[in-house]
């Protein structure tokens, strides 16, 4: 694996830290969710969003049926990695409950440390203690050649 683009999603990741947590949104330094914040980073490696989300409702999981979250991570990260081959620079898809849909996300910044938007508070990184580890179902390396030199 190219030791570059990691290194450039968790710089970029940590760049977002202490934007605010707002719903719908994804600009550094002045709001975001935590598909807002995997947006706006994705932005920064990339220089475009692959899709533009549609409008979603805080209980979007809930009233939309199907795992939507973990659907697109599909479509624009590929197929997914285990936890045992997850490393800095990967989106963790998290699941409140088995059975559920994903509803967070957030990016592996080091060994037990994760980046998220965190629900009114900000962005912060968080260390990934057993309760967040037992809640991940899903983990996505961004993906190789379609990032633009600077």
């Amino acid at each position: 694996m190219n030791e570059a683009l990691p290194q450039a999603v968790v710089a970029a990741a940590r760049g977002w830290i202490g934007t605010p947590y707002r719903h719908q949104a994804s600009r550094k330094g002045v709001g975001c969710d935590c598909l807002g914040l995997v947006r706006g980073v994705w932005r920064e490696i990339y220089g475009r969003e692959p899709e533009r989300p549609e409008p979603y409702q805080p209980d979007w999981a809930e009233r939309a049926g199907g795992d939507r979250l973990l659907a697109a991570a599909r479509r624009h990260f590929g197929a997914a990695l285990t936890q045992d081959e997850m490393a800095p620079g990967d989106v963790l898809l998290f699941r409140w409950q088995p059975g559920c849909a994903a509803k967070h996300l957030g990016i592996l910044s080091g060994p037990g440390l994760f980046i998220h938007a965190y629900e009114q508070a900000a962005v912060i990184e968080s260390a990934l203690v057993p309760s967040w580890r037992r809640r991940i179902c899903a983990v996505f390396r961004f993906p190789q050649g379609e990032r633009e030199e600077a």
